[in-house]
Formats: structure tokens, C-alpha cells, sequence
């Protein structure tokens, strides 16, 4: 089971690998939470001094942080419900096409029906006749047809 709570995010943290990932992240339009703390916080560096920020203001903005990030966490947590063990296991007993490549080179369309669906390093795979391949790859599914019961695994030139 993943654990949602990443310990990249975690100050401070300075492990050379989430300097590098901070270093190799791509600039984006979209505010997450830490846009919207850092403007929070430039906000109550610059504030006058005369008229500081009101309580009720700050609350109100420190519920609209809450909320960015409660918005983000069910983001994250919809992306893991989508790629479900459970959710693919509706795939067994279906057939399913993927495309592959043959000894020659060529993309050869391959059908059959999924045995078992298998989560390896966070990935789905679906399991034909002992052949595994990405969900990820899978280009159409359908019903079983009384006709597939015989190959398991057919490759179509």
C-alpha cells in the first residue's frame, strides 16, 4: 500500500535528491498551495504596520489555504482510485487488445483474455496466457467471445 504523505515536500528536508528534483521542476501556470503560502507570507512580511492584518482576514485566508490543499489531496487520491487494483480487476474475463512488436520489428495488434490483473512498482499490468502488458497500453477492451475461449493469446499480422 502507497502511502499518500510524500517526504519530499517535507522542510526541512535537504537530501540531494529533492534538491535536484526542486531544481529540475518545470514552471507552471497553475497556483498550488505552495504559490499560495508564499504569497500569504510575502502579504504579512509587507503588511503596514498601521493597519496590520485583520484576525478575521488572516483566518479567511488560512481557510482558503486549507482548501487548495484539501483540493490537491483529492486530486491525488482520485489518480490512485483510478489506478486501482480493484477498479481493473473488472477487467478479468474480458478481452483485450495491445499492440507489440515481432522479431521482425513490426507492430503486431495482440488479443486475448486477461487472466489476472498484477501491480508491479506502482503499475498495473493485465495478465494473458502468462503474458503481462501495461494497462497503460491496452488499446481497446471487449466482451469475450465463445470463439477466444481456444488461444489465449493470439497475435493478428
Amino acid at each position: 500500500m502507497t502511502d499518500s504523505v510524500s517526504t519530499r515536500t517535507v522542510w526541512p528536508n535537504y537530501s540531494a535528491a529533492n534538491v535536484q528534483a526542486a531544481a529540475a521542476k518545470k514552471n507552471s501556470d497553475t497556483l498550488g498551495k505552495d504559490q499560495f503560502l508564499s504569497i500569504l507570507v510575502t502579504q504579512l512580511r509587507n503588511q503596514d504596520p498601521m493597519q496590520p492584518l485583520q484576525d478575521k482576514d488572516f483566518i479567511a485566508q488560512m481557510a482558503q489555504f486549507t482548501s487548495v490543499e484539501q483540493l490537491m489531496n483529492m486530486a491525488t487520491e482520485i489518480t490512485l482510485l483510478r489506478q486501482s487494483i480493484g477498479s481493473a480487476s473488472s477487467l478479468i474475463g474480458k478481452s483485450i487488445e495491445w499492440n507489440e512488436y515481432d522479431d521482425s520489428g513490426e507492430v503486431v495488434a495482440v488479443k486475448g483474455v486477461v487472466d489476472s490483473i498484477l501491480s508491479k512498482d506502482g503499475i498495473l499490468y493485465a495478465s494473458v496466457g502468462g503474458t503481462e502488458t501495461a494497462l497503460d497500453y491496452v488499446t481497446s477492451i471487449s466482451e469475450k467471445n465463445d470463439a477466444e475461449d481456444e488461444p489465449r493469446v493470439s497475435k493478428n499480422a
